[in-house]
């Protein structure tokens, strides 16, 4: 055949790919073997190199495997409190039957006498420990890619797998640095000339229920605070009008993780709270006008909360860490509410466990997720069916909390909602009606109070709020006799619409402010 240029360039392509080929297949893992000799060398040498780095390296750190014969032995002996020298590891090495396996004596001789110096034997071992990240990395995503390919793999459970296995080597090669006595308590003091100055007494994020920020002083950061109820209860109305007074009043971030609700779901319960207009004719849309021009006119306040809403349903604690991390980035959140928390999943693939292990593991993990963003985080939680067979008051105790005992012991606060008038029980001990009442019962404090709050529940706007802002006869605020206009329609020209509350009131309006009594609910 005759060697055209055609023919003569195809062989030539081939064999300037081959290399680029090869070379992409011929890596090999990340690893510092040198270092490795170093650092331990190191640490037989000099006992303070031991202690500098025994908390940051573990046997599977290390590449080469008979460094990982040699590191375990040094744990061992480190763990006994025994001297560690060339002379105790080896012997420990013979003790278990691994010398030859560890390179023998004369191999284990020659890392002593390849340190120059222990001096940078820290940062060496962070180097080494950032290769064995690197390796665990290429293992996963090598698993991944295997299992990707198998098509008799649930495609879901291979997703899970990786999360899992990802958040797995976040956890077990990211520690926390320790604090020095000297820089905490200056920074405790600090918080404490911060709460000084408040006038309020709230050192943390408020709720907007006087009477609850009173006893916790706001939700504290770094806190996981667990809020469980039965069912109609109105756990989801209590955190939405919570975090409605967190955003529109404090101007704090409040991000809200709902999964068994829409984010369109929630917004319509906020307005119907908001512009106090039911939530049922908000769901069919039957307004008149002057009931739209107040739909407006009270949550233009509302329309700019910075309130995140993310409705994925069963969301993972992986899925929840990221996006937590993520919004304290983007937009300094300073409150996470879960809704609720037996709705999420831990990860993994689908079967491992029971259930009770599995929400032990979302618990710990909230509580990890609030101390590393310092915010607090707040859950809900359902109750067990206990509470309704039992007789009296049926007010809820800690053993009622559904599924694991680990949500009561992870919580620095858990706190449930109760109203009586649910169960018929229309007068409390001390004769006080109990009609539109919702009790706020801090039944753990971990720092601070044990009691009970109690709030208004309006159930027609779905929403709680300060019980002092009402009269206890009826569901209507205490200055209701003010002869507002309500003829929206044919409003006479020298009228006044009275605003909410819950809006300021602009300069132009101050005249007329000093013709109404300060607390004027509307």
């Amino acid at each position: 055949m005759e060697n055209t240029p055609e023919n003569s360039r195809k062989p030539a392509a081939r064999t300037k790919v081959a290399p680029v080929l090869l070379n992409e297949l011929g890596k090999i893992p990340p690893q510092a073997v040198d270092l490795e000799q170093a650092v331990l060398g190191a640490m037989m040498l000099e006992k303070n190199a031991v202690t500098d780095i025994i908390d940051i390296l573990k046997p599977q750190s290390f590449y080469d495997p008979k460094h990982q014969f040699i590191y375990g032995v040094i744990r061992e002996l480190f763990g006994s409190s025994s001297p560690i020298d060339l002379l105790t590891v080896t012997n420990k090495l013979k003790e278990n039957g691994e010398l030859e396996a560890a390179g023998g004596v004369a191999y284990i001789s020659q890392l002593t006498s390849r340190v120059a110096s222990s001096a940078h034997v820290e940062y060496h071992a962070r180097v080494i420990s950032e290769k064995h990240i690197k390796r665990e990395l290429i293992r996963m995503g090598s698993e991944v890619i295997r299992e990707a390919f198998d098509d008799t793999k649930d495609t879901f459970d291979v997703l899970n797998k990786a999360e899992s296995d990802l958040f797995q080597i976040a956890e077990n090669n990211m520690g926390k640095h320790v604090d020095v006595m000297q820089n905490v308590v200056r920074q405790a003091i600090e918080e404490i000339e911060k709460a000084s100055r408040n006038s309020d007494g709230i050192s943390g994020v408020p709720t907007g229920f006087h009477s609850l920020d009173k006893l916790t002083s706001g939700w504290q950061k770094s806190d996981m605070i667990v809020i469980a109820a039965r069912p109609a209860m109105g756990k989801t109305a209590f955190v939405l009008s919570m975090a409605r007074n967190t955003a529109v009043d404090y101007n704090m971030g409040v991000a809200v993780f709902s999964l068994e609700m829409s984010s369109v779901q929630l917004v319509k319960r906020l307005i119907a709270g908001e512009a106090r207009i039911s939530a049922e004719k908000l769901r069919k849309g039957d307004l008149k006008d002057h009931e739209f021009q107040q739909l407006h006119t009270r949550i233009a306040k509302l329309a700019t909360a910075p309130i995140y809403i993310d409705d994925t349903p069963g969301i993972s604690v992986f899925d929840l860490r990221a996006k937590c991390r993520r919004l304290k980035m983007q937009y300094d959140i300073q409150l996470v509410i879960i809704d609720y928390l037996q709705l999420m999943t831990a990860g993994g693939s689908k079967g491992s466990g029971n259930r009770e292990q599995e929400i032990s593991t979302i618990s710990r993990s909230i509580k990890e997720i609030a101390k590393e963003l310092n915010i607090p985080i707040i859950a809900l939680s359902q109750l067990s069916r206990s509470v309704e067979t039992r007789g009296g008051d049926k007010r809820p105790v800690l053993s009622d909390l559904r599924e694991s005992g680990a949500i009561e012991q992870d919580a620095d606060i858990v706190s449930f909602i109760y109203r009586p008038e649910y169960y018929g029980l229309l007068q409390d001990d001390d004769g006080n009606s109990n009609a539109g009442v919702g009790e706020i019962i801090v039944a753990k404090h971990r720092n601070g109070a044990l009691d009970k709050v109690r709030l208004r529940f309006v159930g027609e706007y779905a929403r709680f709020e300060n019980i002092d802002n009402y009269s206890e006869d009826e569901n209507v605020p205490t200055q209701s006799n003010l002869n507002a206009n309500m003829g929206f329609e044919e409003e006479p020209p020298q009228s006044y619409t009275i605003k909410s509350k819950m809006n300021n009131f602009d300069d132009n309006e101050t005249d007329f402010n000093k013709s109404m009594d300060e607390d004027t609910p509307f």
